[in-house]
């Protein structure tokens, strides 16, 4: 079991599959935010943290239909610093008797809180993540930049290799799919099919930063952020927050909105060989692992699986993840996406609210906010007709945490 900072990931066993659903959502205003802080109005100033928490969980409680009374359960994550558990619960007006701070991990918390509803410590919990990136001026690689071991408790050079200009994750997706295009004959436009499919997602969700659909020149002229990927390659920076409402499953059954079930979870991590794991088989150990213990611990397989989001901080590593966790064979994963089969009506409508490429950068929470609309049928323009279970997928450099969802009616 990992441990994410105090929590514990609970195992991934049928006993605790459907015990919690998530009955409130709540996001914040991705794309007027976004262009706000490019083009500033006099006295202009970006919201903090605690401005998004608080407007993320107001509108994920008015989403429930519940009171705030009700709230007995607080999670409180911030990337760059945030109110301690007290005095957040202050802020949002609830007085939990299960209130702790987590990782940003979205599937580290989410799988900890449906097991402690399981346990009794709470009946509904509140689950808040908010980031303000790029208000901090975050910049991610670079020759100013250190690398992304902070937390992490290792130097700067063992993450990133920072010392031969290994400095940010773009890296590892550009040797990824240099790799993969030398070993299954791609060019590099190919690639460019995939940010263009999450871009046309983007297009129909008013809330996304990104909304322009592009073409595959436009693409391959967009520049180089590490050969051969691109800018379009490469996940958003922006601020936000996102709220979930979690409540004992045979409480929300009564609901005005369709709850929706947590059915299973898995992880995995490289345990050795980083490079050769992560380069030549592209996580698939670790993938295949995590999705194996989700899937089991679901009842449910690849093919019961009507909507996926994963976590695309790079288009290459959402193809790790479609071939990683069977929905394509190994080296097909592009052309999967080139026959259109993550789009709307194809075999696996993938990242429709625009993923991390497109819509906005919240480490995969607004991604389950996503799942939720979908499984409830509200998403709108960007409906998956029918769908019934659900799939997301965070997965880093050197691990893989999938959640299967179900529709709880």
């Amino acid at each position: 079991m990992a441990e994410y900072g105090a929590l514990v990931m609970p195992p991934s066993i049928p006993e605790l599959s459907r015990k919690a659903a998530i009955v409130g959502v709540g996001e914040t205003d991705y794309h007027d935010d976004y262009r706000a802080q490019r083009k500033p109005p006099p006295g202009y100033e970006p919201p903090t943290t605690e401005a998004l928490a608080s407007l993320a969980f107001e509108r994920a409680l008015a989403d429930s239909g519940l009171k705030r009374g009700e709230i007995d359960g607080l999670t409180g994550s911030f990337t760059y610093g945030g109110p301690p558990p007290a005095e957040l619960a202050a802020l949002l007006g609830v007085k939990p008797r299960y209130n702790i701070a987590n990782g940003n991990i979205m599937a580290g918390p989410l799988p900890v809180v449906c097991a402690a509803i399981a346990e009794g410590k709470a009946d509904i919990v509140a689950m808040v993540y908010a980031v303000n990136s790029r208000s901090v001026g975050r910049v991610f690689g670079g020759a100013t930049h250190l690398g992304g071991a902070e937390g992490y408790g290792t130097p700067p050079s063992y993450y990133y290799y920072h010392p031969w200009g290994w400095s940010s994750q773009a890296a590892h997706w550009a040797m990824i799919f240099a790799h993969y295009q030398m070993k299954y004959g791609l060019r590099e436009e190919d690639l460019g099919a995939v940010a263009q499919q999450v871009r046309v997602h983007a297009s129909r969700n008013p809330n996304a930063v990104m909304q322009t659909p592009f073409t595959i020149e436009e693409y391959m002229s967009s520049r180089y952020i590490v050969r051969p990927l691109h800018l379009l390659d490469i996940c958003l920076v922006n601020d936000g927050a996102v709220c979930l409402i979690v409540r004992r499953a045979d409480m929300a059954r009564d609901m005005v909105k369709t709850p929706v079930d947590v059915a299973g979870w898995g992880e995995a991590r490289i345990k050795h060989s980083k490079f050769d794991v992560m380069v030549r088989q592209q996580l698939r150990p670790q993938l295949e692992e995590a999705g194996g213990q989700a899937f089991a611990m679901a009842g449910l397989g690849q093919a019961d699986i009507g909507h996926f989001e994963g976590y695309d901080a790079g288009s290459m590593h959402l193809i790790n993840q479609i071939e990683g966790y069977g929905f394509a064979k190994p080296g097909e994963g592009v052309a999967f996406c080139q026959a259109g089969e993550m789009d709307l009506t194809g075999r696996l409508p993938t990242n429709t609210e625009g993923g991390n490429l497109s819509c906005s950068y919240m480490h995969g929470w607004s991604q389950v906010a996503e799942t939720v609309r979908q499984l409830r049928h509200e998403a709108g323009s960007r409906q998956v007709a029918g769908v019934r279970n659900a799939m997301t997928s965070l997965a880093q450099t050197d691990q893989a945490h999938p959640l299967v969802f179900a529709r709880g009616d």
